[in-house]
């Protein structure tokens, strides 16, 4: 049998306009309910990427998102949050879009389907034998994204796909294929719906638990993340005070500020 692309397949559900408002919301709830045990199982290859990916970070790598539209754009998400959410430096997680930055909010016109410019856009990182390449697209056929990882592979770089059709054109050029199956959306072809929420949960169990295995958690707490508001400053205060039993509220916060983290200020506690 050929490659069928389950994303495009018909919406189970028709005559959608006629529906009542109870009836949209509690259907597409009930398709949202089927998304998390299809990733479940998917668990094994995540696994052994996490392993791949952490071990090469560990040697100075990296990690490449390139994507296109709604994928793109959650790879942009991930990537972006790891600096504030684990203190990493913003070029250790990079995601990258057909259409750059721009795309974020508007559509860019064929950026998508220039085979060429997805390594191009790579390399103006010079990546190389320790860094790993994700390429994610929902219908895994996207030509932007084939041609990254294509290229990718060829040069000795580790690649990886999070796709939501199987067998696809661009999991034959991933070690590491990650096929979240989700079955028709809801909408039909509306990617950015169950093969969206997919995608995001995979890229929320990859970088969560590279950065865990880097030792950027300790205990279940953020104790890196970036100080950049007074919600963050409180939320930092309140695991020192925990962690080191300083008492007094002002100089938790003072030590704080003056290590910049809260793992820095422990470490310096310990150190006193």
């Amino acid at each position: 049998m050929g490659f069928i692309k389950v994303t495009e397949m018909p919406s189970a559900y028709r005559n959608l306009e006629k529906m009542s408002t109870a009836a949209l919301l509690n259907n597409i709830n009930y398709e949202d309910a089927t998304v998390a045990p299809a990733v479940g199982l998917l668990v094994p290859i995540i696994e052994k990427l996490v392993n791949a990916i952490t071990l090469r970070m560990q040697h100075g790598g990296r990690l490449f998102y390139i994507g296109a539209g709604t994928s793109g754009r959650l790879g942009v998400l991930d990537a972006s949050e790891c600096p504030p959410t684990y203190g990493v430096s913003d070029d250790l997680v990079i995601g990258i879009m057909a259409g750059g930055d721009a795309a974020l909010r508007y559509g860019v016109e064929d950026a998508e389907d220039d085979p060429e410019q997805g390594w191009i856009d790579l390399q103006q990182y010079h990546p190389d034998d320790k860094d790993t390449v994700i390429g994610i697209a929902a219908s895994g056929t996207t030509p932007y994204v084939i041609g990254a990882l294509k290229a990718a592979q060829a040069a000795g770089i580790l690649t990886a796909c999070i796709v939501c059709n199987a067998g696809s054109p661009l999991a034959k050029h991933a070690d590491f294929p990650i096929e979240a199956v989700v079955g028709p959306e809801f909408v039909t072809g509306s990617t950015r719906m169950k093969s969206g929420t997919a995608q995001k949960l995979i890229l929320n169990m990859i970088s969560t638990s590279v950065m865990i295995r880097l030792g950027k958690i300790q205990d279940n707490k953020m104790v890196n993340m970036q100080l950049s508001n007074e919600k963050l400053i409180s939320r930092g205060v309140s695991m020192l005070m925990e962690k080191t039993g300083i008492k007094n509220h002002a100089d938790a916060k003072a030590r704080l500020l003056k290590y910049g983290s809260v793992s820095k200020a422990i470490e310096n506690w310990n150190n006193l």
